[in-house]
């Protein structure tokens, strides 16, 4: 399935730009940024569950905010896109 990852977290902290640079390493992990903030991952149930409980272990829910947008398995037609495309087929093979 299709799970998109969006998150804000403060910056106005060292401990808050560490937080940050967390969250988007361990993102990096299971899919694609796609701006900024927002990640497009293709994982299974499991593995959502264990990502999501590793990003709320990292965040301060007092200052911070991750959502979590779960669009299935037919997601290619719930996506649009315009403008630059930088994209590949997330679910296609990497090779580095």
């Amino acid at each position: 399935m299709l799970v998109l990852i969006t998150y804000d977290v403060n910056t106005e902290t060292t401990d808050g730009k560490k937080r940050l640079r967390k969250v988007a390493k361990e993102c990096v992990n299971y899919g694609k940024r796609v701006q900024n903030s927002v990640f497009e991952c293709v994982m299974d149930a499991a593995t959502s569950r264990l990502v999501k409980e590793k990003l709320i272990n990292i965040i301060d829910e007092k200052f911070d905010s991750i959502r979590f947008y779960y669009l299935g398995n037919n997601y290619k037609t719930k996506v649009e896109h315009y403008g630059i495309d930088n994209t590949f087929d997330v679910e296609g093979v990497l090779l580095f």
